[in-house]
């Protein structure tokens, strides 16, 4: 791609993941000029916040829309001429999608083909699509390929499985030049409380039963946000057209473990930990192997978990405010779900 300053669109930019994108994507190195304008797309459901974005309010450009709006998406290109599409927008939680899928259906599958055929229509130089680890299924033992078999076993991760085929149908059918991003779990600053960590920590400062799925010993594979938004940043600028990419830090833990390294860094006891009936179809493990990532873009993660969790559990502590919150209005989904975790 060339050095000139690029427009970059970024859907689901006032979400957890999008918003430190966005925050990435506008740091500029000390003395240079920003290297790109930003635009950004969010419909501002329940997890979407523009408090993320308060920092860089008057550096983009904000439209209130929904990407099933396809007449407002087109208004949006006319006007702005993206050359770069960064699609996040998405619905992205386990439990939700349990609960009922509708939106999950509407939003992560049509949504993602009406920004396509806009994309398309508008010869969009390229376009990452975000996607997830999720769409693999799970695996008892060794990792996930970019070539393994889809195999979701959540309404979720199958809304995600559905959207990243019509985005292979398009690389095919009609040379479309994206890219698809699969990370593994995220944590970090601005995540929405109903979300496996934060609860934790938000429970935890309140002296409140922890509820952990069956015995806690789901396997997860934790990334930390801004190093997420780092390497989406160098798949967009180097990542090749039309091909998949890996997107986890190599580390692995037992949900339960996470519980207990959290209860002790807060000098909480782990009798608040409270093991609860196991959630439909729950997936035991996830691994990726992000050796493609790392050798063609010699990507790699700035923070390790015993880094990422403690910056985590000191921004919840320091914005206890703004989780308070998002944590009542929670009260009553918590209580229905028996957790919030999106594990």
């Amino acid at each position: 791609m060339s050095k000139r300053t690029r427009k970059i669109l970024i859907t689901g930019g006032a979400g957890f993941i999008g918003s430190a994108l966005v925050r990435s994507v506008i740091a500029s190195p000390k003395g240079a000029k920003q290297s790109c304008e930003v635009v950004v797309v969010d419909k501002l459901t329940y997890a979407g916040d523009l408090a993320r974005l308060a920092d860089v309010k008057e550096k983009v450009a904000f439209y209130k829309t929904d990407i099933c709006d396809k007449k407002a998406m087109e208004r949006i290109f006319k006007k702005e001429k993206p050359s770069i599409f960064l699609h996040l927008a998405a619905e992205s939680h386990v439990d939700r999608s349990i609960l009922g899928s509708d939106e999950f259906i509407e939003t992560n599958v049509r949504g993602t083909q009406v920004i396509l055929d806009v994309a398309k229509a508008f010869n969009i130089e390229r376009f990452v699509h975000i996607s997830t680890d999720e769409v693999y299924g799970d695996i008892e033992k060794g990792q996930f390929y970019e070539h393994t078999a889809f195999n979701p076993s959540s309404p979720y991760s199958a809304s995600k499985a559905a959207a990243d085929l019509l985005v292979k149908s398009y690389i095919r059918t009609f040379k479309f030049p994206a890219i698809i991003v699969r990370p593994s779990n995220n944590y970090g600053p601005w995540q929405y409380p109903e979300k496996f960590i934060p609860v934790i920590i938000y429970k935890a400062l309140n002296d409140q039963k922890i509820p952990v799925y069956g015995k806690g010993l789901n396997v997860r594979e934790w990334l930390y946000v801004s190093d997420c938004a780092d390497a989406i940043r160098a798949i967009m600028k180097k990542g090749r057209v039309g091909e998949a990419y890996n997107l986890g830090s190599g580390y692995e833990i037992a949900n339960i473990e996470v519980v207990k390294i959290i209860l002790d860094i807060l000098r909480k006891p782990h009798s608040l930990i409270e093991f609860v009936q196991d959630r439909p179809g729950h997936d035991l493990r996830y691994r990726l192997n992000s050796d493609k990532l790392r050798k063609e873009l010699n990507w790699k993660t700035k923070h390790n978990f015993e880094k990422g969790i403690a910056k985590t559990i000191a921004w919840f502590v320091k914005n206890a405010g703004w989780v308070e919150k998002k944590s009542g209005v929670l009260s009553k989904y918590w209580k229905k779900v028996y957790t919030s975790a999106v594990i």
